[in-house]
């Protein structure tokens, strides 16, 4: 038969005996962890309540120390494996996860200044903060985290008509860490768009309308190359589509020749 008396909270009853419930068995997962500590508490037990008149045998104790230091090597290799670990991280980029009091986790990336052991317990420096090796979730690759830092431009399809000539707008993303751009250059089907024809503004190429006035019906790949570390250039994201123009192959060559 159920309580006739129940907890409120919050306007809400609560189930004491869940929560109850919920509690012994956290408590009895962590109980059921024993260390060397426990193991030999549980020799010193048995010894001090043996039966006088069929006492255990001294090979028997001798056996059970042995037990117990090949468990406690076992504990100290395991031990130095983790600190070998965290040591080999430093310099990496990493995710790892908090959890608040309320249970909700978070996920934090940085990389590992250093690594601090203390009472047998390494711990990492994040972004000025310090995590235990059991939170870490995830280890990045350098390459991989360089190549999600390189500049970028969104997936565009301009359409550029001769009738109503009209200024370019490409969006791009400047780079994040040590790859960050704030200058660009660009190309139009590998011929070098004249400097003073695009500006950058935040996240936005501008080429003027004039740089698309002698290229002839047609659709046209724009390369775009940021002055990044890396030189990072970017191909087959931006194209461009010419309608209405009166430029022709000959005065196209024309053109040439005389530049030429």
């Amino acid at each position: 038969m159920g309580d006739l008396v129940q907890t409120i909270k919050d306007g809400k009853v609560v189930d004491t005996e869940s929560t109850s419930s919920s509690s012994k068995t956290k408590s009895n997962a962590s109980d059921n962890t024993l260390d060397k500590d426990a193991f030999l508490q549980l020799l010193v037990t048995q010894m001090k309540y043996q039966d006088p008149l069929n006492p255990s045998s001294n090979t028997e104790y001798v056996a059970q120390l042995a037990t117990f230091s090949q468990l406690e090597q076992l504990q100290n290799l395991s031990n130095a494996s983790a600190t070998s670990q965290a040591f080999s991280l430093v310099g990496k980029t990493v995710d790892v996860t908090t959890e608040s009091a309320t249970g909700s986790t978070t996920t934090i990336t940085g990389k590992v200044d250093y690594v601090s052991v203390s009472n047998g317990e390494s711990k990492l420096s994040i972004n000025g903060n310090l995590y235990s090796v059991d939170q870490l979730a995830t280890v990045l690759d350098s390459a991989y985290v360089t190549k999600q830092g390189l500049p970028t431009a969104t997936q565009t399809a301009l359409a550029y008509d001769a009738d109503n000539p009209k200024d370019m707008n490409v969006t791009v993303n400047l780079g994040t860490g040590d790859t960050v751009a704030d200058d660009v250059a660009v190309a139009i089907d590998g011929t070098v768009v004249d400097a003073s024809l695009v500006k950058l503004s935040g996240g936005k190429v501008t080429i003027d309308d004039s740089a698309f006035a002698n290229l002839k019906n047609g659709t046209y790949k724009m390369t775009i190359v940021f002055n990044d570390s890396l030189y990072t250039t970017v191909k087959d994201k931006v194209t461009v589509q010419v309608e209405n123009s009166e430029v022709t192959d000959s005065s196209s060559n024309s053109t040439e020749a005389v530049t030429t």
